[in-house]
């Protein structure tokens, strides 16, 4: 056999195997539009580093309908990471030229203009590594979850599996462990500060009070009222 079929051989079976991959997503995009995912990649990512320090160590989370979660949380969350949520098909172009204009000052991947859709794909089936292999990734899923969901399935799935702490995840949680309260009981001004937490949950798990992140709520409470959410 000539190194140039062995190659051709070993391109063919590479790309077999990238195919059956996005079968695979596929078919757990599918499941999901009617079944609630029990896990992601990011709660295994972050349960398994917390089993490091104690084998005993799970995650909170608590799944919780759509209409079980405040209109509060819901607003302060598109204020904040996705304006335009119900206008676009997955991308918000805008944000992704201005998030490559920065990225190609500093030299690095520091912003990534990602949508709520992506956010999602992201968090259920890729790491928190970023590199422009994996933006791919994220894009082609979150084609898949548009074309296959509706907003406010996306929207409820987001809200039940972001991280918002130290194995903290989804709303629910999120609002018992920072207030003692129920996700449907969020006042504005506590919704608005979860929703400042999402880009960095564990930094303000412990720095609950940090100026920068008061700052933030601050602005996502004004903006609020002008968010539209999926009905």
């Amino acid at each position: 056999m000539t190194y140039r079929r062995l190659f051709g051989r070993l391109l063919l079976a590479l790309l077999l195997i990238f195919i059956l991959y996005q079968l695979w997503i596929f078919a757990h995009v599918l499941w999901w539009r009617n079944h609630n995912p029990s896990d992601t990649a990011f709660m295994d990512e972050q349960r398994e580093v917390l089993q490091q320090k104690d084998p005993k160590a799970e995650l909170k989370q608590q799944w919780v309908s759509y209409s079980r979660i405040s209109d509060n949380l819901k607003q302060a969350l598109v204020a904040s990471e996705d304006a335009k949520f119900l206008e676009h098909e997955g991308f918000d172009w805008e944000g992704i030229q201005a998030a490559w204009e920065k990225n190609k000052k500093k030299g690095r991947i520091a912003a990534g203009g990602s949508t709520i859709s992506q956010q999602l794909a992201k968090n259920l089936f890729l790491s928190g590594r970023r590199s422009y292999l994996r933006k791919l990734e994220e894009a082609a899923i979150t084609v898949m979850l548009e074309a296959v969901m509706d907003k406010q399935r996306i929207f409820e799935i987001y809200l039940n599996v972001i991280e918002w702490g130290n194995g903290i995840f989804g709303a629910e949680a999120a609002a018992r462990h920072y207030y003692g309260v129920s996700a449907a009981s969020l006042s504005p001004s506590q919704a608005a500060k979860l929703a400042a937490m999402v880009p960095n949950p564990r930094f303000y798990d412990k720095n609950r009070n940090a100026r920068g992140l008061l700052r933030k709520a601050a602005i996502i409470q004004r903006r609020m009222g002008y968010a539209d959410i999926p009905e």
